[in-house]
């Protein structure tokens, strides 16, 4: 299962020289408007120390870390949902991803221009990008409900479709994003891709002091509360590129800081979109696997291959710790740490995993 975040947010927030970082890239990033104009795509590694300790329990030939895919979406601007500044090049990019992550601008620095040039203003910023989705999911199923106009006449199914998304739009008429609703009926609006149905992450683009200026925190997420909020410096993040990890950390810990950027937000998407991983480890290769929870062991089979899934006979699993805690495989089975579930069992994160299936 890929996980796919988009980076957005208005023109020179930080969002290119954030993703350069957290992605160890090289692309533009520039002090000025659209100096990204194709959206750039950076896969990176799932942190997870446990990877290693499995490679040398099994003396592992390779480790395959989980991924994420971050892809940065060219600054949009006001009018985006009518095409401004290449808005609905961009508003479409967005619509492929399973989350997007808003970079918030919340540093000054007179040398790198705002987007209007006026002060920072980050409850301003975050309500024009808001408005432009809002916007472009209105355009989006208005021009869906004449086709179920036509069908509702002879298919009960579509009135039901019709009656539905025209809730939907009386609730982004009133500005509220589809996120902010209750529930929403995903197979109604699946192939409509609405953008702000997706889950949201606020980053905030800060200096270093605001890293740990609790007050300040709590100030700027009141601004989108209750979504949830990340606080980044991109400044701080690009000094990070290309060290060592010992040496990052040793920045990190310098400016109050105890992990990463890319840390913090890959762990925010996951919790965000209710994911976890399990891992699966032998001689030939130590994987992370990223499944939703409160999947079955045949639907985590069918992360794998879909195959172990319809021929799923069991999975013998032995929790991580439990498995470092007893030094082997072999020791483990014999303190009866080993066992073995069926087609009803709930993936657990610690789950160490051999699935058995006929093919």
């Amino acid at each position: 299962m890929s996980l796919s975040i988009g980076i957005v947010g208005l023109p020179n927030v930080g969002k290119s020289t954030l993703f350069n970082a957290l992605t160890n890239n090289d692309i533009l990033a520039a002090n000025y408007p659209f100096a990204t104009i194709e959206p750039n795509t950076g896969i990176v590694p799932v942190p997870d120390a446990r990877l290693g300790e499995l490679q040398k329990m099994y003396s592992a030939d390779k480790v395959i870390p989980a991924s994420v895919t971050f892809v940065d979406i060219a600054g949009l601007v006001a009018g985006a949902s009518k095409g401004e500044g290449l808005g609905n090049k961009f508003l479409a990019n967005i619509r492929q991803c399973d989350a997007i992550v808003h970079i918030v601008r919340a540093f000054t620095d007179d040398s790198v221009l705002r987007h209007d040039e006026s002060t920072v203003n980050p409850k301003a910023d975050i309500e024009i990008i808001n408005t432009e989705l809002i916007l472009a999911d209105m355009q989006t199923i208005e021009n869906r409900l004449p086709k179920l106009q036509k069908e509702a006449k002879a298919k009960p199914a579509a009135r039901e479709q019709m009656g539905y998304l025209e809730s939907l739009l009386r609730h982004l008429e009133g500005g509220t994003p589809l996120s902010a609703l209750p529930s929403l009926d995903e197979d109604v609006i699946a192939d409509l891709h609405l953008l702000t149905a997706k889950p949201v992450i606020y980053a905030f683009n800060v200096d270093e002091e605001t890293l740990t200026d609790e007050a300040k925190q709590k100030e700027l997420s009141a601004l989108v509360s209750p979504a949830r909020t990340l606080f980044v410096s991109a400044k701080l993040e690009e000094e990070l590129k290309g060290l060592e990890l010992e040496d990052a950390m040793e920045l990190l810990e310098s400016y109050g800081v105890d992990e990463p950027g890319l840390h913090k937000m890959i762990r925010a998407a996951y919790d965000t979109l209710g994911l976890q991983s399990y891992l699966t480890a032998g001689p030939k290769e130590v994987r992370a696997w990223t499944i939703k929870q409160g999947y079955t062991a045949p639907q985590a089979a069918g992360v794998i291959h879909t195959d172990f899934e319809r021929g799923f006979i069991a999975a013998q699993i032995v929790d991580y710790d439990d498995l470092m805690a007893a030094g082997s495989e072999v020791a483990a089975k014999s303190a009866g740490k080993m066992r073995t579930e069926g087609k009803d069992y709930v993936m657990q994160p610690g789950d160490v995993v051999e699935f058995r299936f006929n093919v």
